[in-house]
């Protein structure tokens, strides 16, 4: 069998001889390739303009089908439909392509050029200018840094990196090159140095719109949302009719809590670009976590209508968890699945929809046909291995011992705030921070990013080369530094409180850092949700996250991060104090609610308060996938959701081993 090497020194020949014109030579080449490799990205490509250019127009076509279930979002498979639909005088599907090729990959100049020649033809003098705006700005870019953005959008991170580096070397400056290696930061998680990288360009460019773009989505991914609605302010103050800064605006006033300037601002760009897809379904999600359901389920509604195709909205439906999709709803998503046409992120979130949709249908094994290509589809997208976690589990284990924490006993800052509700998701901690946020001396906040950054910081540069440098630093920092943090996570997280003495956060990872979180914070509260590990595993299974929790994409991974969870958990309980943490069952509290509701207040030292057994009342903007579920008085609703799918679920229980069923 002819190895990764061999295929690639093929594709390469194939390559050669098509820009040296040997058509033939290179047509057999990559049909070699292929023979050897039928679903290699580049081979297909080859072949494809290879047919083009041989006029062979179905073998392209069916060339180009083939690589776009490969890889939906190869811009270059477009561009080279866009080319093929062109030569047969199709130029309403050419230009529906070239656009396509553009969303997915920016830097393809004669996608860019081709566009403008299109719309200029259709009488679209605006859109033609801006297009070719876009191909003389890339074409106007040095060489290299076209090269990172081809890479960039192409998959190619690490090389990408690599050379704008190497770039940066030589002009520290460059805004464009500051610009691209803050994208790449983004891409792999390094949110700080993006932050810093855009920060300083910048400051280099005031007036560089797409700087201040790429900012409002870091600043976003790093929860400051504060600073992400000045940006957008900006952008706005400088254009107030402009859409896509009024959407901007729109979406950073909802996540900064002020729901009524986002809903007021969607209203304002539905006027300027009617019945506009993303602005409903962005609306839609507005709605939903302000506890507005029916407009909510409007919104989504108008948006599929508008376009089948566009995945978020019918998952913004689905994810309402009390929805029901009719006959017609369900015929739509699957045509949109049969069109071929759906960018790998709409294949997704219909494949989850359409779970959703059967699984109340109670067509199970159709349902978790479509949950596993969901979950298959976005495990394309991560880079999780299970291998890394155990490690890094180990390395706090081994690190953060009882003889630490006497050591360092008292040393961090005493403020008692935070009540930290951790666990894995869809355990029961929305439930949690809905009963505590019931409470007058209590703010709900969110699920806060604080404590994980912070262990990024600390892990520093070396994360790969020096995986356990975190939490080897808290052996080794002076007493003042653990007392510093902990004052630093109480002034950074002031911005998501109101006036209550107490607030929670329930960013659910933060259960790997508890020795972190004890050594800055030692009075602190933290609540350990847990939840039956079939119903929490197969729920969290089921669930499309919209960031993070990567684990959950794959039966035997969910299984195995269950399983190294509770083995963590039971090794904080063995060298912090006696009662430092509070584990709650959720099915206890599912039976016995005072009872557990007493027993939270009475840990976090609340008086009790009848408002947090009647928490379904309360009124709060909720932002997790819980949040019409915690709007409900309590119900078991949720109790083994599992049992119906049960005969798939071999790999979730060998993965559970001793934590499974067979210790309930």
């Amino acid at each position: 069998m002819p190895s990764l090497a061999d295929i690639d020194d093929t594709i390469k020949q194939a390559q050669k001889a098509l820009q040296a014109g040997d058509l033939d030579s290179a047509t057999g080449a990559v049909q070699v390739a292929l023979s050897q490799d039928p679903d290699n990205r580049d081979a297909l490509y080859i072949a494809a303009v290879c047919a083009r250019y041989d006029n062979r127009d179905d073998d392209a076509l069916r060339h180009l089908a083939r690589l776009k279930a490969v890889i939906p979002d190869f811009g270059r498979a477009y561009q080279e439909e866009g080319h093929l639909r062109r030569k047969t005088e199709n130029n309403l599907a050419a230009l529906a392509a070239y656009q396509r090729a553009t969303r997915y990959n920016p830097a393809l100049i004669a996608s860019w050029n081709a566009q403008a020649e299109l719309l200029a033809a259709q009488g679209h003098a605006t859109a033609a200018t801006a297009a070719r705006a876009q191909a003389q700005r890339l074409s106007a870019l040095p060489r290299e840094l076209l090269a990172v953005t081809n890479h960039i959008h192409e998959g190619r991170t690490f090389r990408a990196e690599e050379m704008v580096r190497a770039f940066l070397k030589r002009h520290p400056t460059h805004v464009e090159a500051m610009r691209l290696l803050a994208d790449i930061g983004g891409r792999l998680g390094v949110q700080e140095d993006a932050h810093f990288l855009l920060e300083s360009a910048i400051e280099l460019d005031p007036e560089n719109i797409q700087l201040r773009l790429d900012f409002i989505q870091v600043l976003r991914k790093q929860q400051r949302f504060a600073d992400a609605l000045e940006q957008a302010r900006w952008l706005t103050a400088r254009e107030p009719d402009n859409p896509v800064f009024l959407s901007h605006l729109a979406i950073e006033s909802m996540q900064a809590g002020d729901y009524e300037t986002a809903l007021e601002t969607f209203e304002k760009v539905l006027v300027l670009v009617p019945d506009d897809p993303a602005t409903l379904t962005s609306r839609g999600h507005a709605l939903k976590t302000y506890g507005k359901t029916p407009e909510a389920i409007a919104s989504y509604q108008a948006a599929t209508r508008v376009a089948p195709q566009l995945g978020d909205a019918w998952y913004g439906l689905a994810n309402l968890k009390t929805y029901r999709f009719s006959d017609g709803e369900l015929d739509s998503m699957s045509v949109a699945v049969a069109s071929g046409e759906l960018d790998h992120m709409s294949r997704i979130h219909i494949a989850f929809a359409l779970g959703k949709a059967l699984e109340d249908r109670e067509e199970y094994d159709a349902a978790f046909a479509h949950f596993a290509e969901g979950n298959a589809l976005k495990q394309q997208t991560t880079r999780y291995t299970t291998e890394q976690m155990l490690d890094e589990f180990a390395a706090q284990k081994s690190i953060c011992t009882s003889d630490l924490f006497d050591i360092r006993s008292g040393k961090g800052c005493a403020a008692p705030d935070p009540i930290f509700i951790v666990g894995l998701p869809r355990a029961g901690s929305t439930l949690i921070e809905q009963i505590l946020a019931s409470h007058p001396d209590v703010d709900g906040t969110l699920e806060l990013p604080n404590i994980l950054a912070l262990s990024h910081r600390l892990r520093g540069r070396q994360n790969l080369s020096d995986r356990e440098r975190y939490p080897r630093v808290l052996q080794e920092m002076p007493d003042g530094d653990l007392s510093a943090l902990g004052q630093e996570y109480i002034e950074t997280t002031r911005i998501h409180r109101q006036a209550a003495p107490f607030f929670t956060d329930k960013m659910p990872n933060n259960f790997r850092h508890i020795g972190l979180i004890h050594l800055i914070l030692p009075n602190a509260r933290i609540i350990d949700a847990r939840r039956n590990p079939m119903d929490c595993c197969w729920s969290a299974y089921k669930q499309l996250f919209a960031e993070g929790q990567e684990f959950t994409y794959g039966l035997d991974t969910i299984g195995q991060y269950y399983r190294a969870y509770v083995d963590l958990m039971d090794h904080w309980d063995s060298v912090l104090p006696e009662g430092r943490i509070l584990r709650v069952q959720h099915e206890d509290v599912l039976d016995d609610i005072e009872g557990q509701v007493r027993r939270i207040l009475d840990y976090c030292g609340l008086p009790f308060d009848q408002r947090c057994v009647d928490f379904h009342q309360t009124r709060r903007a909720v932002r997790t996938a819980s949040s019409e579920q915690v709007r409900q008085p309590i119900n078991k609703n949720g109790l083994e959701q599992w049992r119906p799918y049960e005969a798939h679920l071999t790999a979730l229980k060998l993965a559970l081993g001793p934590a499974g069923p067979a210790s309930e």
